[in-house]
């Protein structure tokens, strides 16, 4: 009778997937009153029930991608008599991992499979129960697997016996960051435990290179994985860019505002209020400054405030406390943040984001997207507010290219034909290697060293890091100012008293942090916070508050910078401008856009006058071709690259003996053109330069959340292989100065 009633939907239409279906799964698609299985769905049906082969499944939100996993999943899991937790779903967020749990719960429920939420806000009966009795499928995030390691590692055979795949959800957004290589860790760390290979299924947003997923889902085997990408998009997208121009400068001092931030703050109380929201900025003091002037909108007008801060210097407490609000949706909600509430935290659907200042980053981007629209039916909004400095006679060339309105219509462009940046291809992850192995430490209640590397770096996703220099990291972790690890007199690595107090703190089982801004000390005074996102060190030159600095001292370990007031012209106008790295791809597409003639329908009249003005004076200076424009006593290069190779180049100047400060799309060098030409000549026709020497040059190399316990050697491999594109530097030389 079961079969008779769910045949007459979905297999109508001759769906030999379909038929494959457990009977109680067939009756769940019944109830959802399905006329068909979507393509995606029809695909991944006998590929999980046929064999033990890895898939990706790549579609928009709400395109049926936990469906096109769980259906054969469950059918799997049903036909199975053996006991215990069978699949293990991933995800970054706990509120998708609430929102799995509602859609799985019927599903699960006439199939009668228990299905478990595991994270921090479930409480500690359900996790107890499950540990007693393993079953079914158990939706975590990967700081609750990292904690079923470090508390529970004995156990994990165990609890995960009958385990027989793996669902990691929003994949897009783990690849090539430190909680990405975290999630690779543990999953590789789990398959050790349970000697044998386990089926992984990766559910992700559109990309343009599935490639990447691939290789994240399964580290050196990539190419293996199958790929399903579906050809079916129905989220709707709508987007909109807003220019404004900054007639009075840009600071946190004095009574009378920014003309562009009262106007950009008036835009979003008009659109923003008496709903939920995330506006995004690029630093702390912005997400201040715009909180400050939406509250004073709200008081103007006798409302209730509904816009409130979230960053990483505030308390535990007001950060929860917005957090909360915004999670349960009884009172609308728009929360002003930094990179805070980009990922990791639980608040629930929001209608619209905003972002303040030109995206540096396009997977960021595509994260803070995600955030909206993830209901059927419901639009993703996305609005960028870009500010420009009013043009005078001695503005900058930055300022006269109008770089940001350029660099923000190229980023989304990028994100329309689905593109992100890749993983960086050499890096070591060094600081989420010394976390993980504190955790297999105490996984094991103590590993010899031999042991550790094997199932880090060889089964693991550490792989270029060889025999050698996983030895100078345990000195590194072990040495007597840092006490994290010890070695017993039979070579058993165990945890010293340093390294037990910070593996039973529940933030050791988070392997990411907002990133560190720097204070920016002048004498006695200080001028603010900056997001260092460029190598720093004594001499070098910066722009900030409007005005020209030379950095005498970088104390790293106290985060403060100390300036002096620098000589020179106009410097270029920063206004919320975020930290980040330009990526190649995205600098080729400024250029691209700065060639072109057409106008994106997402500007708006601003925008697209701001953007005919760049393309008049980049034209005007013929930077289609010329690489090299002089600008007072100083020279301006454009190598049209991204942040890895442009640093490389200033740092291969540098040493040389040349003052070259870089930022966005440039290097400055305090030289002339015809000094800086024979130097491009001579460092065009050597060898790439020693980059590890480039590297020590460098004093904000600690970035990651464990750097701090990396010794200076170490960090300086770490930030060689992450930072800096040696073999780059002959060809980019030989580019500018041959133009």
């Amino acid at each position: 009778m079961m079969e008779t009633t769910t045949s007459s939907h979905p297999s109508d239409s001759d769906s030999a997937a379909f038929d494959r279906l457990h009977p109680s799964v067939r009756r769940w698609i019944w109830e959802q009153q399905w006329t068909e299985l979507r393509d995606i769905q029809e695909a991944a049906i006998p590929i999980l029930l046929d064999g033990d082969r890895d898939l990706l499944i790549s579609a928009a939100t709400a395109g049926g991608k936990t469906e096109a996993a769980f259906l054969p999943i469950v059918s799997a899991i049903a036909e199975d008599e053996e006991s215990g937790i069978q699949a293990l779903y991933v995800s970054p967020l706990k509120a998708l991992i609430n929102d799995q749990f509602r859609r799985l719960e019927r599903l699960c429920e006439i199939t009668e499979i228990p299905v478990t939420p595991w994270h921090g806000d479930v409480s500690a009966a359900v996790k107890r129960r499950v540990r007693e009795r393993p079953a079914g499928i158990v939706l975590i995030t990967p700081e609750s697997l990292e904690a079923l390691f470090v508390r529970r590692g004995a156990d994990m055979p165990r609890l995960f016996a009958a385990l027989r795949y793996v669902v990691i959800d929003e994949l897009h957004a783990f690849i090539g960051t430190e909680r990405g290589v975290q999630m690779q860790s543990l999953l590789a760390r789990l398959e050790v435990a349970l000697d044998r290979r386990v089926v992984r299924v990766g559910l992700s947003a559109t990309l343009g290179d599935l490639g990447l997923a691939a290789e994240c889902l399964r580290p050196g085997a990539g190419g293996a994985v199958v790929r399903l990408e579906s050809k079916a998009d129905n989220r709707e997208l709508r987007v909109q860019v807003r220019g404004y121009i900054s007639r009075i400068p840009f600071q946190n001092e004095g009574n009378e505002p920014a003309s562009a931030r009262h106007d950009i703050a008036a835009h979003m109380f008009s659109k923003l209020r008496g709903s939920h929201n995330l506006i995004f900025t690029g630093s702390r003091q912005y997400v201040e400054l715009y909180a400050d002037a939406l509250r004073s909108l709200c008081e103007g007008q006798c409302l209730p405030n509904e816009f409130f801060p979230h960053h990483g210097s505030l308390s535990k407490d007001l950060r929860e406390t917005v957090e909360t609000r915004l999670k349960d949706g009884a009172m609308p909600t728009s929360v002003v943040c930094t990179t805070t509430l980009e990922l990791g935290i639980d608040i629930g659907d929001v209608e619209s984001v905003a972002q303040i200042g030109a995206p540096r980053s396009i997977a960021a981007l595509r994260q803070r997207l995600g955030r909206s629209g993830r209901r059927p039916g419901k639009p993703a909004v996305l609005r960028l507010y870009i500010e420009e400095p009013e043009l005078t006679a001695r503005s900058h060339p930055l300022d006269m290219l109008r770089l940001k309105t350029v660099q923000t219509v190229a980023a989304l462009r990028l994100l329309i034909d689905g593109w992100c940046e890749p993983p960086t291809p050499l890096a070591l992850h060094l600081s989420t290697l010394a976390h993980q192995v504190l955790s297999v430490i105490a996984q094991h209640g103590g590993i010899k060293a031999a042991h550790a590397y094997a199932i880090l770096c060889q089964a693991g996703p550490f792989r270029k890091v060889n025999k050698s220099l996983f030895a100078d990291l345990l000195r590194s972790l072990g040495c007597p100012e840092r006490g994290l690890i010890e070695q017993s007199p039979d070579g058993l690595l165990m945890l010293g008293k340093a390294g037990e107090r910070l593996v039973e703190h529940y933030s050791f089982y988070s392997v990411f942090e907002t990133p560190e801004e720097f204070r920016v000390m002048s004498g006695s005074r200080q001028l603010g916070v900056l997001p260092v996102d460029s190598p720093l060190a004594p001499e070098m030159m910066i722009i900030f508050a409007g005005r020209r600095w030379v950095v005498l001292a970088v104390h790293a370990a106290d985060k403060v910078l100390e300036v002096a007031p620098a000589p020179g012209g106009i410097p270029p106008h920063f206004a919320g401008g975020e930290a980040g790295l330009l990526h190649d791809r995205l600098v080729a597409e400024i250029f691209q856009v700065y060639a072109s003639s057409d106008v994106p329908p997402f500007l708006d009249a601003n925008g697209r006058a701001l953007l005919a003005e760049g393309r008049a004076a980049w034209r005007d200076w013929a930077l289609d071709r010329v690489r090299m424009i002089p600008h007072g006593n100083s020279t301006l290069l454009f190598p049209w690259v991204g942040t890895i190779k442009r640093d490389s180049l200033a740092l291969a100047l540098r040493a040389r003996g040349f003052k070259a400060a870089a930022w966005d799309v440039v290097i400055e060098v305090t030289a002339s053109p015809e000094s800086i030409r024979s130097a491009l000549q001579d460092l065009a026709r050597m060898s790439p330069p020693n980059p590890i020497a480039l590297a020590r040059a460098v004093e904000t190399k600690q970035v990651e959340k464990y750097d701090c316990y990396l010794d200076e050697p170490l960090l300086c491999m770490a930030w060689a292989a992450n930072r800096i594109d040696a073999d780059a530097v002959p060809q980019i030389a030989g580019g500018i100065f041959s133009e």
